[in-house]
Parts: C-alpha cells; sequence; structure tokens
C-alpha cells in the first residue's frame, strides 16, 4: 500500500532550537527511504527542507498570517512568549491578537487551509502547538491522526505546569488514534500524570543521525584554559529542564577537588545570564566557558575534544545530545530522569539532584583511561543498530496498522 503523511511540525534543521528539529528531520528522512510520501506543513517558509520532502508553508495561505506561527517556538510557556509579543510592533500585536492562544489557532487555521488539496492516509503531528491542526486535519480528510510526543508540559516545567498547556496537551493526547512516545520513560510520564491508557502508546525511540560520524577538522570554537586538561561538556538549552545549575554545582565540586579541569556549557537559553552569574559566585569564572548558540560543526568539535559529556536534566523524555555525545565516543553521564538510559547501557546514571554523586561519576572517567576508552568503544558501538531508517520502519508499521483497522 502507498502511503502518504501529512505531518504537522514546527522546526526543521537548520532553523531549529533544540532536539525536536533534529528528531523530525531523522524520522522524515528515514520514512522517505521506506517508502513514505511525506507532506511537511512547517510554520514558516523553511528553504532547508529535503527536495523529497513536499513542505506546504503557513505562510502560503495568507499575508495577514505570514507571521503568525513565527512568534511561536516548540519550548515556548505564556511567559517566554508574552517577553517576545512585548518587543514584536503594536501592528503586528493588533493582527495577532497578543495571545498564544490566539496565535495557535491562527496557525491551525492556516495550516489546515494549506494542506486541504493533499490526499494523505494519515496525519502525524509533532508536539503539542501541533495537535489543534493535526486533529483538524485528520478530521478534514477523515484519516488517523497520529501524535509524537517529544516533551511534555511536565517535563518543560520541573512538575508545575501551566494549566492551560497541560489542557492543550492532555486534549490532543485524547484526540490521537495513536500516540508515538520517544522512550518509555515518557509513556509512563502520559499514563501517570495524563491518564492516557498504556495500549494506545507505542514507544520509539529517536534514532542517531548520521552526520553525526562526520567530524570537521577546522576548530572554530577557542576554548580558554591549558590546551590539554580536561574539559566537561554542557550542551543544551539553558533552561531549568535541561539542569544547568546542577552542572555548575557538580562543576564546584570537581573544581575543588581537581582545578585543572575546565567546563564549557554550550547553547543559549533564558537562564544564560542568571548562569553565567551563578558561576562566578561559585568561584568558577577561571574554569567554566559559557560559548553561547553553537553551530552544528561546532557542536561536533565539542563532543570530540571533551573528556566527558553531562547531561543533568531535570525530567529529559530522551535526550538527543546524549546520544550524539555516545556516537562521538564521549564517555557519558546522564541523570536518572531521562528517556535516553534506556538505549545507551554503557553511560553512567545518576539521580539529576545527586551532584555528589555527578561528579564523582566524572572524575572516576577522567581518572581512569582504560575506563574511558572501554566506555568511548562500548557507547559508540552500541548504537549503530538505532538508524533513523529502522525506527522511521517501525512508524511505517504503526501507520499501516491503523489504516488496515
Amino acid at each position: 500500500m502507498s502511503l502518504h503523511s501529512l505531518m504537522f511540525g514546527w522546526e526543521y534543521p537548520p532553523l531549529h532550537l533544540g532536539g525536536l528539529g533534529v528528531a523530525c528531520q531523522g524520522l522524515v528522512q528515514g520514512l522517505l527511504r521506506n517508502g513514505v510520501k511525506v507532506t511537511l506543513v512547517l510554520p514558516h517558509g523553511n528553504k532547508s527542507a529535503e527536495r523529497e520532502v513536499t513542505v506546504l508553508s503557513t505562510d502560503d495561505f495568507s499575508a495577514s498570517t505570514m507571521t503568525v506561527p513565527s512568534m511561536l517556538q516548540p519550548y515556548d510557556t505564556h511567559a517566554s512568549y508574552d517577553i517576545r509579543v512585548s518587543n514584536i510592533c503594536r501592528e503586528e500585536c493588533d493582527i495577532y491578537g497578543g495571545d498564544i492562544a490566539g496565535a495557535i489557532e491562527n496557525y491551525t487555521a492556516a495550516s489546515v487551509q494549506v494542506s486541504k488539496n493533499i490526499t494523505p492516509n494519515v496525519v502525524h503531528c509533532h508536539d503539542w502547538m501541533t495537535y489543534g491542526a493535526g486533529a483538524r486535519a485528520s478530521q478534514y480528510h477523515r484519516v488517523p491522526l497520529v501524535a509524537h510526543i517529544h516533551a511534555t508540559e511536565l517535563d518543560r516545567t520541573n512538575f508545575k505546569p501551566n494549566e492551560w498547556i497541560y489542557g492543550f496537551e492532555k486534549r490532543g493526547f485524547q484526540a490521537a488514534d495513536r500516540i508515538i512516545a520517544v522512550s518509555k520513560y515518557t509513556k509512563n510520564m502520559l499514563t501517570e500524570h495524563y491518564g492516557i491508557p498504556a495500549d494506545k502508546i507505542s514507544v520509539v525511540h529517536n534514532g542517531a543521525s548520521e552526520h553525526l560520524t562526520s567530524f570537521g577538522k577546522k576548530n572554530t570554537i577557542s576554548l580558554h584554559g591549558r590546551k590539554h586538561a580536561p574539559m566537561v561538556l554542557f550542551l543544551g538549552r539553558l533552561v531549568l529542564q535541561k539542569g544547568p545549575k546542577q552542572f555548575l554545582d557538580m562543576a564546584r565540586i570537581i573544581h575543588q577537588k581537581n582545578p585543572d579541569v575546565q567546563f564549557c556549557v554550550a547553547g543559549d537559553g533564558d537562564m544564560l545570564s542568571e548562569m553565567i552569574t551563578y558561576a562566578i559566585q561559585q568561584g568558577l569564572s577561571e574554569c567554566v566557558l559559557f560559548t553561547g548558540k553553537v553551530e552544528s560543526r561546532e557542536v561536533s568539535e565539542l563532543y570530540r575534544r571533551a573528556s566527558c559529556f553531562v547531561m543533568p536534566s531535570l525530567s529529559e523524555p530522551f535526550g538527543l545530545v546524549a546520544l550524539e555525545a555516545a556516537a562521538h565516543g564521549t564517555p557519558v553521564v546522564i541523570s536518572k530522569q531521562s528517556g535516553v538510559r534506556e538505549v545507551l547501557d554503557h553511560a553512567f546514571t545518576v539521580d539529576f539532584w545527586d551532584t555528589e554523586k555527578m561528579a564523582d561519576c566524572v572524575m572516576t572517567i577522567l581518572r581512569e583511561k582504560p575506563l574511558a576508552m572501554q566506555l568511548r568503544s562500548e557507547s559508540s558501538r552500541a548504537i549503530t543498530h538505532l538508524t533513523w531508517q529502522h525506527q522511521a520502519e517501525v512508524v511505517r508499521s504503526i501507520y499501516q496498522q491503523l489504516i488496515t483497522t
């Protein structure tokens, strides 16, 4: 049977903020290789998408909604949205209504309108901002709806959710014919905190992207400190969920025991200024580098340079950065509150709040060279089977089951 997936996404490389866009790209490429036609609806004219993907930008619908979707990002909360709205000209706010619910509704209407002339077998939506568009398109085309969960409001807020977003998410989960969770960790989150039946949820782990094994040679990041000193890496958005404060608390413990160790905090986010101040207060200004936002080629360099990668997330549905680090052969320490631990058997795992144990794990890796070499070899080898083509085969089978039942 010929399969055609109408997919609603919020970002696609190189225009992306986090793992959502990378995962969306990997899945789309995998589906294409498995013979599935994909029509990807994005909130802006994304020129980067592969030619095999039919991209319908909501910009194409109407000039009046041309930039409505660009005001929303996959990691928005009401607070962050309100801050960005206040920085946009008055005329635009008059058009959009100045509220996140209205902007989502505008995106939903535009998305469904631009997709009316295609004939999909299934509708597939990624994360909460696309649930309305997915549900409406599913009803219009009379085809099954798949909701792909990359994160929940509980993950993003450390279990202190915005009730409006939580309710919006829950209704989206309930409306879906099938839910794809990126980990068993997320599946448990959906059953325990959203009341979703377990038999409605399929677990499909994220895959390791092919570009992860393609390393550049030119070093474009200048790391301060001794050139050959061990370096411990944090990579991610600087937001509460990702645990940057826990990383710095761990860094303080290690620094007191081994002042030679350097630390790199790579990424941007709402907590950047706060974390720089915190590092200074903790006496870490000479051993911690904050890079700000990094480009893809720089990410590979950081993984290769790092003696150890630490992902101290408070709640991480998957954790693609840990998978990327492992693909580069970098020893990994990850929080137990993450989905990626389900596929990284050879990573050190620790509760995100236990920064003493986190520091012990890192120091063990730095001290025990044979162990570090073993971790480098085993971690990269363990994920060789975890390709997007294979994971997309699983998604394709989910499509077929929905269509034939």
